[in-house]
């Protein structure tokens, strides 16, 4: 079955998450940089069946588009031309990197580990997917 991917997309970083094949689960698969991302989402297709690719949309709290827009819009546009058999959605991602450093928190992982940009950044990928999933009822 086919699987579903969040991106958490940054200029510097990217967090990726993915369900398992029944899409009951989203686990992190990793953090890249973002300069890599079409590259590892065309080996990664390659080897699954993937129907959909969720990319976080930053919002204000006021709900307008947030600053960071201005780079993750072309890369949504450049994610339409590239794989155009894949939907492309995008989801609110308000609040996630707040909610990945709790989890991690609530988890037990140490200071150390919860300053690693990199961890967040893939935990906040899975909650997105976490979110996006139940927003469709899966």
């Amino acid at each position: 079955m086919p699987r579903i991917i969040a991106i958490d997309y940054g200029s510097k970083r990217v967090g990726i998450a993915v369900t398992d094949p029944l899409k009951m689960i989203a686990s992190g698969l990793t953090t890249i940089h973002s300069t890599e991302v079409i590259s590892f989402l065309e080996n990664y297709i390659k080897k699954e069946s993937v129907e959909c690719i969720v990319v976080g949309e930053p919002k204000t709290l006021a709900n307008e588009a947030s600053d960071s827009a201005r780079y993750i819009d072309p890369f949504v546009v450049h994610l339409r031309k590239k794989f155009p058999l894949i939907k492309i959605e995008r989801f609110d991602e308000r609040f996630t990197s707040k909610l990945a450093k709790q989890a991690m928190l609530m988890g037990g992982l140490g200071k150390k580990d919860r300053a690693n940009k990199e961890t967040v950044d893939m935990v906040s990928a899975t909650i997105l997917l976490q979110d996006y999933m139940q927003s469709i009822g899966l």
